[in-house]
C-alpha cells in the first residue's frame, strides 16, 4: 500500500475514535445528570452528589484530554496528506504520543486544562454551585 493509503486509512480511524470520545463525554454527562437528579430525589447529602458531580468532571476531563491527542494527530495527518509526496509517516500515532508525553504532573495538568474548557465544564460547574448554593441556603 502507498502512503496515501495508509494515511488516509489512519486519518478515518482516528476521526471515528474521536467522534466516539465526543458521545463518550456526552454519556457522562448525561449520567451525571441522572445520578444527581436520583440523588436529589433520593435526598442524598450535596457533598455525595457533589463528589459523584467533581469524579464525573474529571472523568471527562481526561477523555477530552485523549481526544486532543487524537486531533494533535489528525491535524498531522491532514498535513501529511496535503504534501505532494507524503512521507512514510502514517501508523505513527503512539510514537508520536511517547515523544511528546509529559510527565505525570505534566499529564495531570493537561486533564485539569481538559476539564476546565467551556464545553466541559457546562454542565458541571452549574450543578456544584447549585449544590453550594443550596448548602449555604440551608444554613440560615
Amino acid at each position: 500500500m502507498d502512503s496515501k493509503t495508509l494515511l488516509g486509512q489512519e486519518w478515518q480511524t482516528l476521526q471515528d475514535n474521536h467522534e466516539q470520545h465526543e458521545r463518550n463525554a456526552l454519556c457522562i454527562k448525561l449520567v451525571c445528570l441522572a445520578l444527581c437528579l436520583v440523588g436529589l430525589a433520593l435526598q442524598t447529602p450535596p457533598e455525595w452528589i457533589g463528589i459523584t458531580v467533581l469524579l464525573c468532571w474529571a472523568q471527562e476531563g481526561i477523555y477530552k484530554t485523549y481526544q486532543t491527542r487524537l486531533a494533535e494527530r489528525l491535524l498531522r495527518v491532514e498535513s501529511l496528506l496535503g504534501q505532494a509526496e507524503a512521507t512514510q509517516a502514517s501508523m505513527q500515532l503512539h510514537t508520536e504520543w511517547s515523544a511528546s508525553r509529559p510527565g505525570s504532573t505534566g499529564l495531570i495538568a493537561s486533564y485539569a486544562i481538559s476539564a476546565c474548557r467551556p464545553t466541559v465544564a457546562f454542565p458541571y460547574l452549574p450543578i456544584v454551585l447549585m449544590l453550594l448554593v443550596g448548602r449555604w441556603l440551608t444554613w440560615f
